[in-house]
Order: C-alpha cells, then sequence, then structure tokens
C-alpha cells in the first residue's frame, strides 16, 4: 500500500478562453521522495463551479464565507456563501411559495425535467466528478461511480412520477364511493452528508419533486460544491424557481440554519441522513410541529463469513464492502466475523489482496484506489480504536499507521474481541477488525447486539442457513454472498436506532405524499 502526496491548484473552466490558476502550495510530508509528488487542478467548467447559495432561483451571497478544503492536502479550494438563519428562512418562504405552484403540475411534467436533469448530469459527469474528488477525497474512479448512481435516482424517480397511484375501495353502503388520494406533504428539508454529496441529494429530492414537494436543501459543510452544482444543473433543466433551492453553511451555522429547517411551521417534512446522536436532536426538534421526518442514520454493519462459503468470493465482498470511499460509508461492513474453520486462510487472503488493490494517494491519480479520510478528527478516530484493540490484545497484520494529514493506512486487525472500541462503536475508516466465532447462533448473537441495524452481510453455500441468518438478521438491508447493495430500485434504510422510513425504490415516493381519504355519499343506487 503506497501513499503519493501531491500539490494541488484551483482554477474554473471557462467556457471559452484560457484558464486560470492560483499559485500552488506544496503539502509535503517527512520521507516523501520528489518522485512521489504530484501536482493536480481543480479543472471544472466555470458554470458548475458555483459558491453562493441558492434561493428562489437567484444566487444569493451571505455576509460571510467560509473555506472548503481539499481532505487530501488541507489546501482551501472554494470559498462558500455561509448562510444563516435569514437565507434559510427566506429559503423556506420560497419554497412554500413556489409548492403552491408545483404541486398543481403534473406528473408527466415534473417526470420530464426530472429527466432533463438527469441528461444533464449524464453530460457534466465527469466535472461532476472532479468535484466530489477534490472537496470529498474519494477516486475519481469511485467519484465517477457516486454520479451515475446519484444520476440514477433522477432517472427512477423520473418514471416513478407518473406511477403514484391513489386507490378505490369498496364501499360497505350502496350510496357511498370510498376514494383514497396521494398527496405531496408540502415543503421539505433535506439534510444531507459529505460522503455521498451528490447521491444523497438526488436519492431524496428526485422523490419530493416526483411527489410534488419543493425542498430546501442544507449540504455538509465540507462538500457544498456538488450541491451547488446541482443547482446550477437543475436551473438548466428548467425547475421553477423556488422549488429547489440550496443553503450551505459552515459548521459555526448549523445550529441556526438546523432550527429554521426543523421547526419553521411552513416545513411539513424533514429528511435527515447523518449520524444516530444528531438524528435524535432533528427529530426532538421536529415534534414541536409534529412533522413527518425521514432518518437514515448511523450502521455498524457486520460481514459474516460462514464455514461454507466460498472464500475468494468473500474477499472480494469484504475488499468492495469495506474500502469504498475508504471506509466511509454508512453501510460499510464494520464487524468482520468468520467461523474457525476458515479464519486463518479467509484473514491470511485477505491481507495479500489489501497488499495488491490498494494504493492510497490524491483522488485525481488514477492509480489510487484509497483517498484520505475527510478530516483530522475523522482519522484520530481510527487511530485510536485501533490502539485501544491492540491495547487489548489484538494484533495488527496489515497497516496501523497514521499517516501525513489526514490519511490512514488500510488495517487489518487479527485477534479481536467483543469487548473492544472497534466493535462496539462504526469506524467510518479502512480498518477490519476480525473475530473468530464457532457457531452460527454466537455469530448473529454478535451481529445483532449493536443498537443500530442498517446493513449486513453474509457468506454461505448453505441454502437452508441463508435463509435462517437472512430472516434472524435484525438489519434493513441483507447483502448475502455480496457486498454492495445499493441501487435506485431498491429500498434503503434502517431498523432499531438506525432511522426511519425509506429512501430510492417504489416505496421512496412514500415518504413523501399523504393519503387523503374522501367520501363521495348520498349517491342513487
Amino acid at each position: 500500500m503506497l501513499l503519493t502526496l501531491c500539490e494541488v491548484t484551483w482554477c474554473t473552466r471557462p467556457q471559452t478562453g484560457s484558464n486560470r490558476r492560483s499559485p500552488a502550495q506544496s503539502v509535503v510530508s517527512p520521507g516523501v521522495t520528489a518522485a512521489m509528488l504530484r501536482s493536480y487542478s481543480l479543472d471544472v467548467s466555470a458554470p458548475l463551479l458555483r459558491t453562493q447559495g441558492y434561493v428562489d432561483g437567484r444566487w444569493v451571497s451571505a455576509a460571510s464565507v467560509f473555506p472548503v478544503l481539499d481532505p487530501a492536502t488541507g489546501q482551501e479550494i472554494a470559498r462558500v456563501a455561509d448562510c444563516g438563519a435569514a437565507e434559510a428562512k427566506q429559503a423556506v418562504d420560497a419554497a412554500y411559495k413556489a409548492f403552491q405552484s408545483w404541486k398543481r403540475s403534473t406528473a408527466k411534467e415534473r417526470s420530464i425535467l426530472l429527466r432533463k436533469w438527469f441528461d444533464l448530469m449524464t453530460l457534466h459527469r465527469e466535472d461532476l466528478a472532479k468535484l466530489i474528488t477534490f472537496e470529498c477525497g474519494k477516486p475519481m474512479k469511485e467519484s465517477l461511480g457516486e454520479i451515475t448512481y446519484s444520476a440514477s435516482f433522477l432517472e427512477w424517480f423520473s418514471e416513478e412520477a407518473r406511477r403514484v397511484y391513489g386507490d378505490i375501495v369498496p364501499s360497505p353502503l350502496r350510496d357511498r364511493k370510498i376514494f383514497l388520494l396521494k398527496q405531496p406533504v408540502g415543503v421539505a428539508s433535506i439534510i444531507t452528508p459529505w460522503n455521498f454529496p451528490s447521491a444523497m441529494i438526488t436519492r431524496k429530492v428526485g422523490a419530493a419533486l416526483a411527489a410534488g414537494c419543493t425542498v430546501v436543501v442544507k449540504p455538509a459543510e465540507d462538500t457544498p460544491l456538488s450541491a451547488l452544482a446541482l443547482a446550477e444543473l437543475a436551473e438548466q433543466a428548467g425547475i421553477p424557481a423556488g422549488v429547489f433551492n440550496v443553503v450551505p453553511c459552515s459548521r459555526e451555522e448549523t445550529p441556526a440554519v438546523g432550527q429554521v429547517l426543523c421547526t419553521d411551521p411552513l416545513v411539513a417534512k424533514i429528511s435527515f441522513t447523518g449520524s444516530t446522536a444528531t438524528g435524535k436532536v432533528l427529530l426532538k426538534m421536529a415534534a414541536d410541529t409534529v412533522k413527518k421526518v425521514s432518518m437514515e442514520l448511523g450502521g455498524h454493519a457486520p460481514f459474516i463469513v460462514f464455514d461454507s462459503a466460498d472464500v475468494d468470493r468473500a474477499v472480494s465482498g469484504a475488499m468492495a464492502s469495506k474500502f469504498r470511499n475508504s471506509g466511509q460509508t454508512c453501510v460499510c461492513s464494520n464487524r468482520f466475523l468468520v467461523q474457525s474453520g476458515i479464519y486463518d486462510r479467509f484473514v491470511e487472503k485477505l491481507g495479500r489482496a489489501m497488499d495488491a488493490e490498494l494504493r492510497m494517494g490524491h483522488g485525481s491519480d488514477p492509480q489510487t484506489t484509497q483517498g484520505p479520510l475527510i478530516n483530522q478528527r475523522a482519522a484520530d478516530k481510527v487511530e485510536q480504536q485501533v490502539s485501544d484493540a491492540v491495547s487489548r490484545g489484538a494484533s495488527v497484520l496489515r497497516g496501523g499507521k497514521r499517516l501525513h494529514g489526514s490519511f490512514m493506512e488500510p488495517t487489518l486487525l487479527v485477534d479481536v474481541s467483543t469487548d473492544m472500541l472497534c466493535t462496539k462503536e462504526e469506524t467510518f475508516g479502512p480498518l477490519v477488525p476480525v473475530i473468530r466465532f464457532n457457531t452460527e447462533k454466537e455469530a448473529v448473537a454478535v451481529a445483532n447486539s449493536a443498537n443500530v441495524g442498517l446493513a449486513g452481510y453474509f457468506f454461505s453455500q448453505d441454502v437452508n442457513q441463508i435463509w435462517r441468518v437472512a430472516e434472524d438478521l435484525e438489519v434493513g438491508m441483507v447483502g448475502v454472498n455480496e457486498g454492495i447493495v445499493s441501487s435506485a430500485e431498491a429500498p434503503f434504510g434502517g431498523v432499531k436506532e438506525s432511522g426511519l422510513g425509506r429512501e430510492g425504490s417504489k416505496y421512496g415516493v412514500d415518504e413523501y405524499l399523504e393519503v387523503k381519504y374522501m367520501c363521495l355519499g348520498n349517491l342513487n343506487p
């Protein structure tokens, strides 16, 4: 596993004319040779690199700005409007005003606009991916994959918009007819995380707009550029003013903006993806006005490998599930449970795969498979978990070292026990703690011991065992002989303290709809 550090320059690419470049700043770690240095630039079409908020179809400034940093280098790549409570209120008011007409648009009209938005995302996928790589740290290949995934939700919900069906219920009385109408709930506050800065927006917003709702998006302070680029493309697609609003803000302004988005009486719905702790705070805020809520919260996914498993497939599944985005996804495998009969063989093959497939560096380097963690706090957490595990008897087979800035070596731990910190809390980093187990009952008990239940994975070739374990795991999504399960067509969500509701799939639109019962009476039978 190699680490390549780099220089980064920032420029926009005008539609015509030459590039403008700011002076590059070197970020060099002790022991890094000149041959390892690279120079990269954030080179995107000027219209897509937006730094103002987007409210009521207008680009708006704020009283101050906040920096957006490249997590690979710590270098500032942009300064973005630091919106506060006033801008958030303006956005809510604009969304409420726009809702009065948007809810009356036809399903076909909404479908066409969402499809245009999808087409524009596909057209600009390279530039959109660059924004993700520079503000989030993902390797470019993964960023391109996210844009494809992100756009798929606009495509999917452009089609689902025309399938929001009501119902006719047989009446018990001859002179009455019972109709069930589905109607949009109203203004939705969309609060999204940094680890999928594009897809977490479209997965929510695509469903909301398809249903006839309008939205105010608050992107994570680490990754506002992707959200603002989506706003630019929404405008180009013809999404009416006020239907899609974006209010970027710093960590310092987040409480004030969140207060507006979660308590304003004009907001009817909140959709949040983030930590369980923050989700609980937002739920309390939403309670006073009894808002409809969707919460996709923390995970602590088990990855179980039974003796009957195809070990090579299990290793491939582990690599895909754990090291995507350097372990920074809510459905990443967090606790690896391997049955005694194949424990040594699995660990040995996984270590070899890590050596062969993982290369650290800046996401713009085509050879990079592992970028940095989002910030130094994230790297501190992984480092603490490794230290705790080693102090309690675990052994480091691969990695284990904290590198420059927020880079952390992909790490493989063995002799792990359930009293270690890494088995009790979500890691959100490239750490693989492997626990040995003897029986199926033991593995399922460990897997279900967490107070969250988002995703779970297991590998087995025993059909009876597959059905038993799939039904017994207390999670919202199960990958059987598969390490990646997300798609626009499938419902995404968890149980326990992993959240409420589902996103994506045909069920995603229901989160933004109310069912109205209409009784038509006094008819002549």
